[in-house]
């Protein structure tokens, strides 16, 4: 929320006006196109594409949002996370921030160098391009959470196909319990 209040602030400093409607629907686009860089997407969409006026939007919402840390966990994940690791299953993060995971006040519960193969692991995501494509690819069994600006986003393939989608911490305990099984 604050990321797209940021751009529509940007926006409108340069006299392009938006409304929470049409930052919505700039996200929508972004994420239905797949786009590598959803915010740039959304700037370029909202701004008609003129290249210039797109490079200062960039320019101020990155001043706006530089400290913005996004990373945000839902408060059942933690207690989720320790029945796992409880079970004995090892927690690793994908290109891990342990900043972030120390912040969130979770990064115990990760294990930093681990060797476990691909095709034991199971790897939840909330993007489909970035998170579950690649992870399928590895080998690894899938689970999409669909939540935020990515919930929408579905697969073009059955190469892109999570073995099990949720959205709720109930259903991926259970999606991850029958994966497991």
């Amino acid at each position: 929320m604050a990321l797209d209040g940021a751009i529509a602030s940007a926006c409108g400093m340069e006299g392009i006006r938006v409304d929470p409607a049409m930052v919505e629907e700039a996200s929508e686009q972004a994420v239905a196109a797949f786009a590598p860089d959803v915010v740039h997407h959304m700037i370029e969409t909202l701004c008609g594409g003129e290249p210039t006026t797109v490079a200062r939007v960039v320019r101020r919402v990155e001043a706006m949002t530089g400290q913005l840390d996004a990373f945000q966990i839902r408060p059942e994940i933690e207690d989720l996370l320790k029945r796992l690791k409880g079970r004995g299953l090892v927690l690793c993060a994908v290109e891990p921030r342990w900043e972030r995971l120390e912040r969130a006040g979770i990064a115990e519960l990760f294990a930093r160098d681990h060797d476990v193969p691909p095709v034991e692991c199971i790897l939840v995501g909330d993007r489909i391009d970035t998170d579950i494509a690649p992870a399928k690819a590895a080998g690894m069994a899938t689970i999409q959470f669909r939540s935020g600006r990515w919930r929408r986003q579905r697969p073009r393939s059955a190469a892109e196909t999570p073995d099990a989608v949720v959205t709720d911490v109930a259903e991926l305990e259970a999606a991850i319990a029958a994966l497991v099984a």
